[in-house]
């Protein structure tokens, strides 16, 4: 069985959620922070989010073991967040096939400049894979003692806007 990539639903909103919980623990654990956002999102919260942004969830059968989410503000710059894998789909390339999706969504019908991400300083992992896929460190700004958000960028070319 294969990995599918689609737009989610509403009626994806409680696996979603529960995969971002699971999916946030290492994060949780790594800087000693159970209160990060993604552990504490409700349910309502994130159908809204479903409304309003692009949502991409991948499906292995019925069950939903990957997303990411992305929208792009009115200065062109494409946010891309929330990218999280079941640990059991991880380092197989599916976090690079959801964020390369998500580029792609964001890119249709919209005036793209740049792509945004952020990640903490000790998600190693989340580094190498963001560089892996383009973006260079623009930014870190520390948010406590054991925490450094590290913002990450990626200009979009104009052949990469005009064959999307």
């Amino acid at each position: 069985m294969s990995v599918i990539i689609s737009v989610a639903t509403e009626e994806d909103a409680e696996q979603i959620l529960k995969l971002q919980y699971l999916g946030y623990q290492s994060e949780a654990e790594l800087y000693g922070d159970w209160g990060i956002e993604p552990l504490t999102q409700t349910l309502e919260s994130l159908r809204a989010e479903l409304a309003e942004r692009h949502v991409l969830v991948a499906r292995l059968g019925d069950e939903v073991v990957g997303t990411v989410r992305g929208r792009v503000d009115d200065s062109g710059v494409a946010r891309v967040g929330r990218l999280v894998v079941h640990p059991r789909m991880q380092r197989h390339g599916l976090g690079g096939r959801l964020l390369d999706a998500v580029e792609r969504q964001l890119l249709d019908g919209h005036r793209v400049r740049s792509f945004e991400l952020f990640t903490g300083h000790r998600s190693l992992g989340n580094l190498r894979l963001y560089a892996r896929h383009g973006y260079q460190q623009r930014e870190v700004r520390e948010v406590s003692r054991r925490l450094s958000m590290v913002t990450l960028e990626k200009p979009v070319h104009a052949e990469l806007a005009a064959t999307a």
